[in-house]
């Protein structure tokens, strides 16, 4: 059995970003510092940082007048941003850079005075979040199907806007029903796309098409992890989603002659390197990466923890 890694893999440079954020805070300012529901969807991060001195809140109720705060990387609804300023908390946002682009383009949608489409997922933090940066109407759809039943006629202009964990493969479906449905209408090009889910969507596809089975590192509420997970089993390998090596068993690998191993953009690298260690011990022999993309994209602190 060998063992094939997908490259690009695991962190992202917005996921970086906000656990640098965290960890510069509390060495900046001590413990503890309060963070807004999970800082990125992995529970290994959050686990770790909270070692440090890291208290995780669901809501900013649960954090006391005044203290350091900061916003999770999925970004948060400008009524969140509100209460925290009524409530005089000292704020750091680790919102993805790549997220907040989706705010200003949503709200600079509204202004031209069109009706703004999100496409993504209901409940998932950062469709959350979007939902409560756009002040105008805005109508969330998840499936083609989804569009045709949209309240708004079709002269009205419209403009769609995309979950930032979703591809250019993952959206063109709904973005051709948008555009069919609809007489006139805008949209971000390709480039505003986010990097890292289209890189590790393709190198999947790469790896599912050398494999037998496809290893997914990734938290079960991670939504690009649960579709590079899909893509694999799409592509014809065996797939399965695992937190950790713990969640690895023999069963799943039984009578593999190649195991692909690739990670979500909030999963570690140490988490891929114990799932690869935990293989060996169960017979494999030889690994090697997979030639892929490699991205040396990175994004600046808040300047107040740089100076």
């Amino acid at each position: 059995m060998r063992i094939l890694l997908a490259e690009p893999r695991g962190f992202c440079a917005g996921v970086v970003r906000a656990i640098d954020i965290v960890e510069r805070a509390l060495a900046l300012h001590g413990a503890p510092v309060y963070v807004r529901h999970e800082i990125v969807h992995n529970r290994h991060v959050v686990e770790d940082l909270r070692a440090k001195g890291a208290v995780f809140v669901r809501e900013l109720d649960e954090v006391p007048e005044g203290a350091l705060t900061i916003f999770s990387a999925h970004g948060v609804a400008r009524a969140v941003e509100g209460a925290a300023r009524d409530r005089g908390l000292d704020v750091l946002d680790a919102t993805c850079p790549l997220v907040t682009k989706v705010h200003v383009e949503g709200r600079r949608y509204v202004k031209d005075g069109r009706v703004v489409i999100l496409i993504g997922h209901a409940g998932h933090p950062e469709v959350e979040g979007t939902l409560g940066q756009i002040d105008g109407e805005v109508h969330l759809v998840a499936h083609a199907a989804d569009v045709a039943v949209l309240p708004i006629d079709p002269a009205r202009p419209v403009a769609y806007v995309t979950q930032t964990t979703l591809s250019v493969d993952d959206t063109r479906a709904v973005i051709e029903a948008i555009k069919a449905r609809f007489d006139d209408v805008v949209g971000p090009g390709t480039r505003d796309i986010c990097y890292a889910t289209q890189n590790r969507q393709t190198a999947v596809r790469d790896l599912a098409a050398q494999c037998d089975v496809v290893l997914v590192v990734g938290a079960a509420n991670s939504s690009n992890s649960n579709r590079l997970r899909e893509i694999a089993e799409e592509c014809g390998a065996r797939a399965f989603l695992i937190a950790d090596a713990g969640a690895l068993s023999h069963a799943m690998v039984a009578g593999a002659r190649a195991v692909g191993v690739t990670a979500g953009a909030s999963a570690p690298e140490r988490l891929v390197e114990e799932v690869v260690a935990t293989l060996k011990a169960l017979g494999a022999s030889d690994v090697a990466a997979l030639p892929g993309i490699v991205e040396d994209v990175s994004f600046r602190l808040p300047s107040r923890l740089t100076a």
